[in-house]
């Protein structure tokens, strides 16, 4: 889940965007569909209002795919009918990681016919233990989520797990690779791969810091190195919030990250106590700095960790 910092502006003239940028000839953006954005061959994004988080949709000869639920019933239900507007396919959903604004609405999709929920085994298991937890972070989006009353309000954990292996999913005469690249935003990111679209989830973040409460600081460098590793396969990457981007700004993310985490790792192992010193000089804002630095002191070895170079 991103932090916004006044985007909501910034997102509203996304939106707008978005209608100018689809391609009515090629599915959803053409009429009454004026919310979805054509990124590439057969793949869809529209960008959902509050945590502006981006909702992926990719579509086959017999089946979709969906990349995220939102944050509750009031934004699947938007997303519903985003979706049926431009096509009555049967529904996949593919979460890509564990946080309320990615999941949230799973329980509202499986109400309306959806029997196919994927994610990775370690987003599942935290969804199960920790999805409880996240309510109070939808309370503004979706008070009703908040607090756990009403239709659709329950978490539909994902019974589909991706581990090591890739999974491909046939959609008909269109297939979308499911995979994990390592820990980073989360202990079990999914990246789901369709023709030349990369939906990254929160691994790349746009428009806003990236959010590090439960991330692994060292690993997320190296899955975003090896995000540009396969940048000839995927030249379009759409980020869990913010636009559409391409491998160039993951490499300006993964850039910054590397700094920051050797600005971090010198304060810890200068300061066994007072190593927030690094906060002012580090490239995120305050908040996100300090759950950097403590995520490393949490999951990172010592100062003589090597850096992804």
């Amino acid at each position: 889940m991103t932090q916004q910092n006044g985007n909501d502006a910034r997102g509203a003239a996304s939106a707008d965007r978005t209608t100018t940028d689809a391609d009515p000839a090629a599915g959803p953006g053409g009429a009454g569909a004026d919310s979805w954005r054509r990124v590439g061959d057969r793949s869809y994004v529209m960008r959902l209002p509050g945590f502006a988080m981006n909702v992926g949709l990719v579509l086959g000869d017999e089946r979709a795919v969906l990349v995220d639920t939102g944050s509750g019933p009031l934004e699947a239900a938007r997303i519903l009918d985003a979706v049926r507007e431009v096509t009555e396919l049967p529904l996949t959903v593919v979460n890509t990681h564990a946080h309320a604004d990615h999941f949230y609405g799973n329980a509202y999709f499986a109400a309306h016919g959806v029997e196919e929920f994927w994610a990775h085994a370690a987003a599942a298991a935290s969804m199960r233990d920790d999805g409880e937890r996240q309510r109070v972070l939808v309370r503004a989006a979706d008070p009703a989520m908040a607090a756990g009353e009403g239709e659709h309000t329950g978490l539909h954990v994902p019974d589909r797990l991706v581990e090591e292996a890739p999974v491909d999913l046939d959609l008909g005469g269109h297939t979308v690779t499911l995979f994990h690249l390592g820990r980073g935003h989360t202990s079990g990111d999914l990246l789901v791969g369709s023709g030349k679209v990369l939906y990254a989830g929160d691994l790349v973040e746009e428009g806003a810091h990236p959010s590090f409460e439960d991330s692994y600081p060292y690993e997320w460098q190296k899955v975003l190195g090896k995000i540009i590793a396969i940048d000839e396969l995927y030249t379009v990457i759409v980020p869990g919030h913010g636009d559409v981007v391409d491998p160039d700004f993951v490499r300006t993310q993964f850039h910054k990250l590397r700094q920051a985490i050797k600005t971090c790792s010198t304060a810890i192992h200068e300061s066994s106590t007072d190593y927030t010193k690094a906060i002012p000089v580090l490239p995120y804002g305050p908040i996100q700095s300090r759950h950097l630095i403590l995520r490393m002191k949490d999951t990172g070895p010592s100062r003589t960790h090597s850096i992804q170079r």
